[in-house]
């Protein structure tokens, strides 16, 4: 083991031998309430809080509390379904409100999800360490949208929220009529009593926040699956209408009274810093305002870099003046940095370090097997290419902020802003805005680092910061390149006995940690390797190793993450095993997976329906478990004028008991969409220290006459919602490729998949 392997493992330890210190600690106390927060709700006039995810008005209407941002995945429309549910309430009187910063928003499942356990592991360690980790997640109370986690860690508390407040209501309605409770009931908004009395909810709101505040979640009882009327149905989405005529808000949309507007000048290559600026040659351009260097509001905690915004009365104006403004700057410490020699050095990691070991059964040194397949893949960067331009507004006025931030991280961006403007947290309010895509880019916050930088230098007056699409596209925390070795073992009939998989790329977490929550970035991140070591294949001899090499390129989190690159890698080879064994790809994976009949079956779905390949097309098959969901997918392509058409992806999915089916389908379409312009088009590139992409002419999106048709298979179950948001992403690109080797005999093992 090298030193640097002996260094993660000691800390490896340290960290268990303190996890058992706080089990012991913490098991003796009960689960943290996430019922009532410690900040009042913002309500409307006359309405009555019932918990901090409910709250009445008069009328009947329903405010129901969402703890996570909208970006398009449909959580304005299925978290308050949840509620709705359990208070027997229909979905057109529910109004959705933001939540207050507070810690029982958390986002719990997405830290305990993330822990580098073999799905099938589930013993007493395993469950320890998950159970430490959601203990952690509710004491830290990072309010956080990302990782296909929205609905699978709401799915308890905003369930319970509806079940109290509902049990509050009938509770009110009882003493009110000097009823038993056990003779009321509920539909439809009102508490109806055995005799025909009924109350409508409004009516009851206050007598209810009295009667019934003694009532917690462990006192009621969650609807069963089979009762329930909202749950697994089609509804139409509550933010429907507001997109559709140009009322819904986005962060590019806030307007607060006073408003000017920045722009800025940034480092022309990564890790320049800014040596001087000559704010005289631009003061008096139309509409300038100010000019401030913003750099030393990062403090090496976010991913944008150096940077001098111009203040002026109209972004055009702030626009002009930044690309006027004379900057000079001191290069970084990697100057020569290109992506020939990023790969060159992930490379030499994969040959010189042994790796972190994720996953290992039985031997490489096997008995019987006759033949010895290999093969290396490659992914390269890519960024997010979110359609809204990153922007922030803020507003520093009398010791206190103001933020509107299409964000995925509220109280981070919090947090962020009383850092820069030397507040403390309290004195931050935050308006989070819709999103325009977040894909993780808006999990970082160096867009409000800068905001509130300016804003501070200004007198009171509200500032709406914007990047240019190039600079979102040169200054963004990339989607890790990764390098991908596989060796396979067959035996004389074929037969798959040894899989070692090593692979090498930056780890997000080490960088995220640092720059978004100032925590050290040690030890293995599950996100290098997950896709690999987690696989449901069953293999009988199994090794997957990750070497995390220090990336000079900023890296973040891209939707579906180190998914969306392993999962070309490990379905790419498998194809790959099956054809030197001389099997069927489909029917090597359906003996690989019969221990896991859910998976199995729906591939099968996906097969089932996606039938034959019309003359000229040939299909290509991938299945893929990533954020609890397993999916198969079936690419129908053809090669036209020598470029890889796709004209239909037949895409099954098994997520649990599902909220809305429409929202699912709506999700998949959009997964495969994002995941085809990776796959056939999607790379940033190095040279000289310098990213060479800049706007969509060189990073392009899929076009709507390259979009295929997808068809939506979701696969019935009674399990854990489990998520949706991303794991339709990573399957595309190892079904498309595999097509193009049944039409070419081209086996392509990097990304962007490009023909020779």
């Amino acid at each position: 083991m090298t030193d640097a392997g002996k260094r993660r493992r000691r800390y490896l330890l340290a960290g268990l031998a303190a996890g058992g210190a706080l089990l012991v600690g913490w098991g003796t106390q009960p689960p943290r309430q996430r019922l009532h927060p410690t900040r009042p709700l913002a309500l409307a006039d006359g309405e009555v809080a019932l918990n901090g995810w409910v709250a009445l008005a008069p009328d009947g209407t329903v405010s129901v509390v969402v703890p996570r941002s909208e970006m398009g995945q449909g959580v304005n429309t299925a978290l308050p379904m949840l509620v709705a549910e359990e208070l027997d309430i229909g979905l057109d009187a529910v109004r959705v409100i933001a939540p207050p910063i507070d810690k029982i928003y958390a986002n719990v499942t997405v830290l305990r999800e993330n822990l580098p356990f073999h799905p099938d592991d589930t013993g007493r360690t395993a469950q320890g360490a998950q159970w430490l980790m959601a203990k952690i997640g509710r004491e830290l109370g990072i309010m956080f949208t990302g990782g296909s986690s929205s609905v699978r860690d709401a799915w308890l508390p905003m369930r319970e929220a509806g079940a109290v407040a509902r049990a509050m209501l009938v509770k009110a309605a009882a003493r009110q009529w000097d009823a038993r409770v056990e003779d009321c009931r509920t539909e439809d908004g009102f508490v109806v009593h055995r005799d025909g009395r009924r109350a409508g909810y409004g009516a009851l709101a206050g007598l209810a926040a009295q009667a019934g505040a003694g009532i917690a979640a462990n006192d009621v009882n969650l609807k069963q699956p089979q009762d329930f009327r909202l749950i697994g149905k089609p509804l139409p989405r509550l933010d429907s209408r507001a997109k559709a005529d140009g009322s819904a808000r986005f962060g590019i949309d806030a307007r607060p009274a006073g408003m000017v507007y920045a722009a800025l000048t940034m480092a022309p290559t990564l890790g320049a810093t800014v040596a001087a600026f000559d704010a005289d040659a631009v003061r008096r351009m139309p509409g300038v305002l100010a000019v401030v260097d913003v750099s030393s509001a990062l403090e090496g905690r976010t991913g944008a870099g150096a940077g001098v915004a111009v203040v002026a009365s109209t972004w055009w104006q702030a626009r002009q003046a930044a690309d006027a403004l004379p900057v000079a700057w001191t290069p970084g410490e990697h100057a020569a940095l290109s992506s020939a020699a990023i790969l060159a050095g992930l490379a030499r990691s994969l040959e010189e370090e042994r790796g972190h070991v994720y996953h290992e059964t039985g031997t490489q040194e096997v008995e019987g097997a006759v033949r010895t397949v290999r093969a290396e893949y490659r992914a390269p960067f890519l960024a997010h290419a979110a359609l809204e331009p990153i922007n922030c507004t803020a507003q520093v006025a009398r010791g206190r902020v103001t933020l509107w931030a299409s964000t995925q991280v509220p109280s981070i961006a919090v947090d962020c802003a009383a850092r820069v403007a030397g507040v403390a947290r309290e004195d931050v309010s935050i308006d989070v805005m819709l999103l325009g895509g977040g894909f993780g880019r808006r999990l970082e916050v160096d867009m409000v680092a800068q905001a509130v930088a300016v804003a501070k230098a200004l007198d009171g007056q509200p500032v709406q910061l914007i990047w240019t699409r190039e600079q979102d596209t040169m200054h963004d925390v990339y989607r890790p390149a990764a390098l991908a070795r596989f060796t396979a073992q067959l035996g004389a009939d074929g037969e798959l006995l040894a899989w070692d998989n090593k692979s090498a790329s930056g780890a997000i977490g080490h960088q995220y940690f640092k720059r978004s929550l100032g925590l050290p970035g040690v030890g293995p991140d599950k996100t290098t390797a997950e896709g690999e070591y987690d696989h449901q294949y069953a293999i009988p001899n199994q090794r997957v190793a990750h070497v995390t090499v220090d990336s000079a390129v900023p890296i973040g989190y891209w939707r579906s993450v180190g998914h969306s690159h392993n999962a070309f890698f490990k379905e790419s080879f498998l194809d790959e095993v099956a054809h030197a064994a001389g099997q069927d790809p489909v029917a090597l994976r359906r003996k690989l997976l019969a221990a896991h009949p859910r998976a199995l079956a729906v591939l099968d779905a996906a097969i089932e329906r996606a039938g034959q390949a019309p003359e000229g097309r040939a299909h290509g098959v991938a299945l893929h478990r990533s954020f609890g969901s397993t999916v198969a997918q079936v690419a129908e392509v053809s090669i036209e004028d020598g470029q890889i058409r796709v004209h239909r992806v037949v895409c099954a999915i098994d997520c649990g008991l599902v909220v809305n089916p429409n929202i699912v389908a709506q999700q998949v379409e959009s997964s495969v969409v994002f995941g085809l312009s990776a796959a056939l088009a999607g790379e940033i590139t190095v040279e000289g220290c310098r990213i060479v992409q800049s706007n969509f002419g060189d990073y392009p999106l899929l076009r709507f006459n390259q979009a295929p048709v997808v068809e939506t298979i979701v696969v019935p179950s009674s399990a854990h919602p489990e998520g949706v948001g991303e794991p339709a992403v990573p399957p595309v690109a190892p079904a498309v490729a595999a097509a193009v080797f049944r039409l070419t005999g081209q086996r392509l093992r990097s990304l962007p998949l490009k023909l020779g």
